[in-house]
């Protein structure tokens, strides 16, 4: 019997494809935001949920809420977004995702088809009140459950698609890849050990540019409230 790694971590793929049980007691539970409480949601996958298992100082004390899930993709984010972030009512929210796209975790995609849906998540986002960041994909040299796919030219791809449709759009891009990649568009054994997940240095690294891309989405909706 194939054991899956934890990329691959829906319990119930067949019943609830895009993991909607993953939060929702956790939805259920969440107080209405403050007046005054800059509210951030992270929506992503296991690079955004192991925050808190590398680096969870980073939310600590802070209106931050992780809604990373460990393997998933864009369409099954998609599919999520309104209960794991809409209906949380946050300010911003930071979305990283497209390298289990790559991987074809849910199956073939193309690049184009991993924008559109980041597009979707940005623009059901903006439609609601909420400022999107989007997130390079880090730096992945190969894929150790799924190699020879050429992550490590196809991210770097994906990455120039994406900033420019921030760009065009006037969205927030946070660029983890130019800080992080090395001479082979992947990541070293100290960021990485299995050159995909960050380790806590490379979360300490991530951090700065986190916090600096919230703050200036929140003066986006700051100035959008005007």
């Amino acid at each position: 019997m194939l054991l899956l790694p934890i990329f691959f971590s829906n319990p119930v793929q067949g019943q609830d494809w895009p993991n909607l049980q993953q939060f929702r007691d956790d939805n259920t539970a969440l107080s209405p935001p403050a007046a005054d409480e800059d509210r951030v949601v992270f929506m992503g996958n296991s690079i955004t949920i192991g925050w808190l298992h590398q680096m969870p100082s980073f939310f600590e004390g802070k209106p931050y809420i992780n809604r990373g899930i460990g393997g998933q993709t864009t369409p099954q984010m998609l599919l999520r977004f309104r209960q794991d972030v809409i209906a949380l009512k946050p300010k911003v929210v930071v979305i990283l995702a497209g390298t289990n796209d790559i991987a074809g975790n849910t199956g073939p995609m193309t690049l184009e088809q991993i924008l559109d849906n980041l597009v979707s998540m940005a623009q059901l986002a903006r439609a609601n009140g909420i400022e999107p960041v989007l997130s390079s994909v880090l730096p992945a040299f190969d894929y150790p459950w799924r190699p020879g796919l050429k992550p490590n030219e196809k991210i770097p791809r994906l990455n120039a698609m994406i900033r420019e449709y921030a760009a065009q759009e006037g969205l927030v891009y946070l660029d983890y890849f130019s800080a992080m990649a090395d001479h082979r568009n992947g990541l070293d054994k100290t960021l990485a050990t299995d050159e995909v997940h960050p380790t806590p240095k490379g979360y300490q690294m991530m951090a700065p540019l986190a916090e600096a891309a919230i703050a200036e989405a929140l003066e986006k909706y700051r100035g959008r409230q005007e």
